[in-house]
């Protein structure tokens, strides 16, 4: 009567035991029970985070505290604008440009 049933009890008992024994050690040591396997983002957060200390390593931008501080190259950039827009040579007023005027010959 108990030929076949008797090593199946064993081996859920067995599975039972083990289980039992990754929780305990996992409240013991505090990582996280995945008996699934599927993927989780236990890993990364886990780790620190390291954003404060990249931010630390790049200077401080003036330019963003002071708006009328305003560096050379943007300043070169404006004025030779303006010098392009008074021979009419500036850029196009939004909507006027090569695309709008290929639009609008077909019609």
């Amino acid at each position: 009567m108990s030929g076949g049933g008797g090593g199946r009890l064993k081996q859920l008992l067995a599975v039972a035991v083990t289980k039992g024994v990754e929780e305990a050690r996992a409240r013991i040591f505090g990582h996280v029970l995945n008996p699934t396997g599927l993927r989780s983002p236990h890993k990364i957060l886990r780790k620190k985070l390291f954003g404060e200390k990249v931010a630390q390593w790049y200077p401080h931008d003036i330019t963003k505290d002071d708006p009328l501080n305003i560096d050379r190259r943007e300043e070169k950039r404006l004025s030779k604008l303006e010098i392009l827009k008074r021979r009419g040579k500036g850029p196009p007023k939004k909507g006027q440009g090569k695309g709008a005027v290929k639009r609008n010959k077909g019609k």
